[in-house]
C-alpha cells in the first residue's frame, strides 16, 4: 500500500475494520482466562500475528506472545504492550457476548487492550509505513500480583531477545469521557504492598481477662494507630494509603483467643515514602504487641513498584495523542492509587503508560458490571499504529 510520507494513521483509517475489531473483542470477552491460564488467548493472538507476517515467539515468560515486524533500514525499535488475563469474577453485564466461563470475567478491559493492539498489528503489517522494528508484546498475568507476567517475561530475557528503545502501554479509565486520553509524566500509578500481621497472645475465659494476653485488644489498638502513619509520618505534599482490609480473631464471644490477625494494603508513589510506610508499620506492630505482652509476626510482601513515565517518551506520546484526537480530548491524569505491573517494564526501558477514557458512566474496574467500551477500539488501534509510525518515521 502506497502512502503519503507525511500521512500517519488516523481513526478514520480503521472505520472499515471496526466490525472486525468488535468481533475480536467480543470473542475474547466471551472466553476469559485467568492469570497463567491464557492458553487459548495466546494461541488466538499468535495465529493472527503469524497470518499477518509477523515473526512470532510464543511462551515468553510462560504464555507471553511477542510479534516482531521489521521494515526498511532503520535501526530504531519500539515496543507496545497489551495485557491478556481476566479476573475471578462472575459477570453481571447481561451482554450477548458475556463470559461463557462461570467465575471468570474480563472485568478490567484486557480484552479491549488486546483487541486494540491486534487492530494496530494488522494495520502496520498491511501498510508498512515505518522504518525500523515494531515489537508487540501480549502479556499474561497482569493481575497475578507477585511473580506477575511482566516479571516473568523480563526474567525470560524479553528486552535482550526483543530489543527496544522505548516501551508504551495503555489502560482504559472508567469515569473519563470515551475517546479522551489522560497523560502524566513521572509517577502515575502507585506501588502496592501487602502486609499480614499476626498478634500472638494467650487465650482464656472471657470472664478472666487478667489471666490472658488478649490479642483482640492489641489488634484493635494497632488498627487505630496505623491510621496515624499517613497523617503524621508522611509529608503532607506526598500521597500514601494504608488500608486495613481484614481482621480475623476468635470464634466465640466468651473466649479470648490465642491470636488475631490483620492484613493491610499499602500504596505509595515514591521509594522514600514506601520505605517510611514499611518502617513505621513494622515498628508500630512490634511495639504495640509488646505493650500488651504479646508478640507480633509480620509478613511484608512487596508488590508492584510505582509506574514512572519518562519525560521524553511521555511528551512524545502526548503529541501523538493530540494529533490523533485533538487538544480538547487530552488532559492531565491525576495520581492513581491502583497499581500496574507495567511498572517493571519502565524500570528497564524508558516509556509511557497512558489512560484512555472508558466513558463517564462506565462501571468501575473489577466490577461484575464492567464492560470495555467498543467505541474505543478504533481509537486505541489508531493510537498504537500512529505512535509506531511516528516513532519509527524515516529520518
Amino acid at each position: 500500500m502506497t502512502r503519503d510520507s507525511n500521512h500517519f494513521a488516523e481513526i478514520a483509517d480503521f472505520a472499515a475494520h471496526e466490525p472486525d475489531l468488535r468481533q475480536t473483542r467480543h470473542h475474547l470477552h466471551a472466553n476469559p482466562e485467568l492469570s497463567f491460564e491464557e492458553h487459548q488467548t495466546a494461541a488466538f493472538v499468535a495465529e493472527r500475528l503469524q497470518d499477518w507476517g509477523y515473526e512470532v515467539t510464543r511462551n515468553v515468560g510462560g504464555l507471553g506472545v511477542v510479534g516482531r515486524l521489521h521494515h526498511g533500514s532503520g535501526t530504531r525499535s519500539i515496543a507496545i504492550r497489551a495485557d491478556m488475563d481476566a479476573l475471578p469474577i462472575d459477570e453481571a453485564t447481561g451482554a450477548p457476548y458475556a463470559s461463557r466461563s462461570p467465575g471468570k470475567m474480563h472485568a478490567c478491559g484486557h480484552d479491549g487492550h488486546t483487541a486494540m493492539l491486534l487492530g494496530a498489528a494488522e494495520y502496520l503489517a498491511r501498510t508498512r509505513h515505518f522504518d525500523g522494528t515494531v515489537n508487540l508484546i501480549f502479556q499474561p498475568a497482569e493481575e497475578a500480583g507477585a511473580g506477575s507476567g511482566a516479571q516473568k517475561m523480563i526474567a525470560d530475557g524479553l528486552f535482550e531477545r526483543f530489543p527496544c528503545d522505548a516501551i508504551f502501554g495503555l489502560h482504559n479509565h472508567p469515569g473519563a469521557p470515551e475517546g479522551a486520553f489522560l497523560m502524566r509524566s513521572g509517577p502515575l500509578m502507585a506501588a502496592s504492598d501487602t502486609v499480614r500481621i499476626l498478634i500472638k497472645g494467650r487465650g482464656g475465659h472471657a470472664s478472666r481477662p487478667h489471666l490472658t494476653i488478649d490479642p483482640i485488644v492489641a489488634v484493635a489498638n494497632l488498627v487505630m494507630s496505623l491510621q496515624t502513619i499517613v497523617s503524621r509520618n508522611v509529608n503532607p505534599t506526598e500521597t500514601a494509603v494504608i488500608t486495613v482490609g481484614t481482621i480475623h480473631g476468635g470464634t466465640a464471644s466468651n473466649v479470648i483467643p490465642d491470636q488475631a490477625e490483620i492484613s493491610l494494603s499499602v500504596r505509595s508513589f515514591s521509594p522514600e515514602v514506601r520505605e517510611t510506610l514499611e518502617r513505621r508499620i513494622k515498628a508500630l506492630a512490634i511495639s504495640i504487641a509488646e505493650a500488651h505482652g504479646a508478640v507480633a509476626e509480620i509478613e511484608y510482601e512487596k508488590g508492584y513498584p510505582v509506574v514512572v513515565n519518562s519525560e521524553a517518551e511521555t511528551a512524545f506520546a502526548t503529541d501523538v495523542v493530540r494529533e490523533l484526537v485533538g487538544e480538547d480530548k487530552v488532559s492531565l491524569c491525576s495520581l492513581i492509587p491502583g497499581s500496574e505491573d507495567f511498572a517493571y517494564f519502565l524500570e528497564h526501558r524508558p516509556g509511557c503508560f497512558l489512560r484512555l477514557g472508558n466513558g463517564e458512566n462506565s462501571a468501575i474496574l473489577h466490577s461484575p458490571r464492567y464492560d470495555f467500551n467498543d467505541k474505543n477500539l478504533t481509537v486505541g488501534a489508531a493510537l498504537w499504529a500512529r505512535l509506531a509510525e511516528r516513532y519509527l518515521a524515516a529520518r
